[in-house]
């Protein structure tokens, strides 16, 4: 049975993000690359070619079917009418873009292009879809009871979180683990057995097929994209570049308000975002989103602009998201108590926690409107784009830090 089902089985940021595109800037022409950043793991001796292509291929025959979208139509827990009808209608007609896709020097060069509004879809697809796939294909290799071993192993290293997680009762989690699940089978019955034992901290699911199945809170902020994308938009000038930041906070509150209103904050560094969040933004939204560099670092300086701002932090959240397991959660949680309110996306270690090593895998805008985008984050060794156009970034942004941390997921 190919691995999706349901065009739902997607992070919930990508129908937020989604709508923002279709409203405004549908036809921008875009490039999604596939990146492995674990490099040591040669993919396209490991994932068969036809089978890739086989499970790309179906998921361009998937269609959203009507209860799908009704689905949608309901969720009222952010606003009501969260999604326009127009947009719904759009969402009923679409089909994936055609994808590229080749082997080179033991891995595999993966490609989406086309206009935004139909493109933007396919990344949590095509990364649970390689996933996935690297997977099985390491089971294949296993006996029966080598197999038994993988589930029981998943099953007892749960059971430690959920340990830990019951005596910390203040810790509040979503489950971000979409894009680097074991398999859908396996996140299915993570959320399950989540929902059931600690119910009262699992705030939700950012798998929209998921949370509509178990009855949880679809969940999600935004992602890199919107700011590397705008950027193609907005690349008359330097100044129109650096302006391109703040146009997507202001469109994404146009559109959601208060209600969706957590900030990504690392895409061109904090420092910059710092300088950049006005503080009537700052004022308004709701929290932060942290992706990379230090989290306890990151969390102070959020506590210190927000005091800059004139804002109480404790009346603020941030989102930390960046490489969590439950240790690093209990860590954060309790240096950050009583100061500002914590709430973690949880993704790789939660969904992909079996005992074999988890990639590194991304697919990102790496072309928008014709220009290179770049993310750069807190920390470099995140950074995408060519050398050239991270350097020039670099200089528009004024990004000074040199930080390096050896990735974990």
């Amino acid at each position: 049975m190919p691995i999706f089902q349901s065009l739902l089985d997607i992070d919930f940021y990508k129908f937020t993000m989604g709508q923002v595109v279709f409203k405004r800037y549908p036809d921008v022409p875009v490039k999604y690359t596939f990146t492995n950043r674990t490099r040591r793991v040669r993919l396209a001796e490991v994932i068969d070619e036809n089978e890739l292509r086989r499970e790309l291929d179906h998921v361009r025959t998937l269609r959203f079917r009507n209860e799908e979208l009704d689905y949608l139509r309901g969720i009222t827990a952010y606003k009501p009418n969260l999604f326009c009808e127009d947009y719904l209608q759009f969402l009923k007609g679409l089909q994936l873009p055609a994808y590229h896709l080749e082997q080179a020097d033991g891995s595999y060069n993966i490609e989406f292009s086309g206009a935004w509004a139909e493109a933007i879809y396919w990344e949590t697809i095509a990364l649970s879809i390689v996933n996935e796939l690297y997977y099985r294909a390491l089971m294949s290799r296993l006996s029966e009871f080598e197999r038994d071993v993988v589930y029981a192993t998943g099953k007892i290293r749960l059971a430690e979180k959920i340990k830990v997680l019951r005596s910390h009762p203040d810790i509040v989690f979503s489950d971000f683990g979409t894009r680097r699940r074991f398999s859908r089978e396996w996140q299915d019955y993570v959320i399950r057995v989540l929902a059931a034992e600690v119910p009262q901290q699992l705030l939700g699911t950012s798998n929209v097929a998921l949370a509509r199945q178990y009855g949880l809170l679809p969940i999600g902020t935004f992602a890199h994209e919107m700011f590397m994308v705008m950027s193609g938009i907005m690349h008359g000038s330097e100044e129109e570049i650096r302006a391109s930041h703040n146009k997507v906070l202001q469109d994404w509150w146009e559109e959601y308000g208060w209600s969706l209103s957590i900030a990504l904050s690392d895409n061109y560094g904090s420092d910059f975002f710092f300088r950049d969040m006005t503080p009537e933004q700052a004022r308004q939204w709701k929290g932060l989103r942290h992706d990379s560099g230090d989290p306890i670092e990151f969390g102070e300086k959020a506590i210190a602009f927000y005091r800059r701002c004139g804002v109480d932090p404790q009346e603020k959240l941030i989102v930390f998201s960046d490489g969590l397991d439950v240790e690093t959660m209990v860590k954060i949680a309790d240096h950050f108590a009583g100061r500002i309110k914590v709430a973690f996306g949880w993704g790789t270690n939660l969904t992909n926690d079996l005992g074999f090593d988890a990639l590194s895998l991304v697919i990102k805008v790496t072309e928008a409107n014709g220009h290179g985008t770049v993310k750069l984050g807190d920390n470099l060794a995140k950074a995408l784009g060519t050398p050239q156009d991270i350097e020039y970034f670099k200089r528009v942004f004024g990004y000074t830090r040199t930080t390096y941390q050896e990735l974990r997921y």
